[in-house]
């Protein structure tokens, strides 16, 4: 399905992608390197495996962050979140918005709600602004069918 819109964040994709492979890297070296301690505790092949898993499962985690997603057409709006994902009728979206000092974006929903749009965030910048002014114009263009 094509999309009008469709937003991730770009900076911490890359922060997130560039920070598991660290992770992942960190832990299979120091699950190598791990087989004595100075308290005289010897590791085994098990330890060190358990903590490349540990590694690759903190790495998993951290790639969380690369999810947020905003996707809109003329059926509506849906923003996944880290662990979420909501549609949003048009009708029922009022605006979005960008609270000063904010780290992310808002949909402003009925009865002061809000859905926070991480897939639009403040350190992007200059594609932020641009996202948020082409929501606004697909706000604008599906307001008739609301």
């Amino acid at each position: 399905m094509a999309w009008d819109l469709e937003v991730r964040p770009h900076r911490t994709t890359r922060l997130a992608i560039a920070f598991a492979v660290a992770l992942v890297l960190f832990f299979i070296l120091v699950g190598v390197l791990l087989r004595r301690s100075d308290t005289g505790v010897f590791f085994q092949p098990a330890d060190q495996a358990a903590m490349v898993v540990l590694g690759f499962i903190l790495a998993g985690a951290v790639l969380l962050f690369t999810r947020p997603r905003l996707r809109a057409d003329a059926s509506g709006v849906r923003v996944r979140t880290l662990f979420t994902e909501k549609a949003v009728d048009w009708d029922l979206v009022q605006d979005l918005t960008f609270p000063d000092g904010a780290a992310w974006a808002r949909i402003e929903l009925p009865d002061d709600e809000y859905l926070p749009v991480l897939a639009i965030q403040a350190n992007d910048r200059e594609r932020a602004v641009e996202a948020v002014r082409r929501f606004r114009a697909l706000g604008d263009k599906y307001a008739g069918q609301r």
